[in-house]
């Protein structure tokens, strides 16, 4: 296989296993991000390297590109490259095997079957067969990770999985518009009620006993119901900074549908 290149939209944790897999099954792969992204799970999303200059994950580095030739220099180093680039405006000049859109907007941000030979939606938002060749279906349960060659996933439910018998009440939205500025770090045992950030000058209390496994970025301005955080009920640090079961398994199938239309 001469063309190993695959971009994807989106870089965060969801899209980081698939990333990863990716990456370790010899593929070259390139990260499209907007100029702010709103990951949560910053410590194992490539896109915390819009902020932070780099990100290692799992001892895989991911490396903020300035443009496309950077990127391919970056490629060179065997590590991944991260372009802002919300439009995908880079796919032309980079001529991919294959484009991921991992963004899990729930709808398609302007991801089209023609931007390369093999084109994969994660989630809601996509018809396999009209605007991507394959859809996986993203939701936790006997279906995840399964590849669809013809129609949609399962309609998004609103409902965030279920981890420890926790599902809505492990997630922190905001409950006002404002800036965000931390109370706690990532990895932190926090206990219910604990205020582990600010909106504004507003409060925003830990729901429950657990890790602190998601919080947005520092400065982040949010509207009111926006995502900001998660806490995992199991309280496991490591969790923290290990790619989750479900962005692994997600990212086998990513391979799997890949590999199925290169072979094919």
């Amino acid at each position: 296989m001469e063309n190993k290149t695959v971009v994807f939209r989106g870089g965060g944790d969801v899209a980081t296993g698939s990333i990863y897999r990716l990456h370790k099954a010899g593929f070259k792969v390139v990260v499209l991000e907007i100029e702010k992204p709103t990951v949560i799970r910053r410590t194992v999303s490539f896109a915390q390297a819009v902020f932070d200059g780099e990100i290692t994950i799992e001892g895989v580095k991911g490396q903020l590109a300035k443009n496309v030739e950077n990127a391919k220099e970056i490629l060179e180093n065997s590590n991944i490259p991260v372009i802002i680039d919300p439009k995908g405006e880079s796919i032309k000049e980079l001529k991919p095997i294959a484009v991921v859109d991992g963004i899990l907007a729930k709808k398609n941000l302007g991801t089209k079957i023609d931007m390369a030979p093999v084109v994969v939606g994660l989630g809601p938002g996509f018809e396999a067969g009209v605007d991507v060749n394959a859809v996986i279906e993203t939701s936790r349960g006997h279906d995840l990770g399964r590849v669809i060659l013809e129609g949609k996933t399962k309609p998004d439910s609103g409902v965030p999985g279920n981890i420890a018998g926790y599902s809505w009440e492990r997630v922190i939205r905001s409950s006002c518009e404002g800036e965000v500025k931390h109370a706690s770090k990532l990895g932190d045992i926090v206990k219910k009620g604990q205020v582990v950030m600010y909106v504004g000058d507003t409060e925003v209390l830990s729901p429950l006993d657990g890790c602190l496994r998601g919080l947005i970025n520092e400065g982040t301005n949010v509207t009111e119901g926006f995502k900001i955080g998660d806490v995992d009920p199991r309280g496991i640090v490591d969790y923290c900074y290990t790619i989750s079961d479900k962005a692994r398994a997600i990212g086998g199938s990513v391979l799997e549908a890949i590999m199925y239309f290169i072979n094919k």
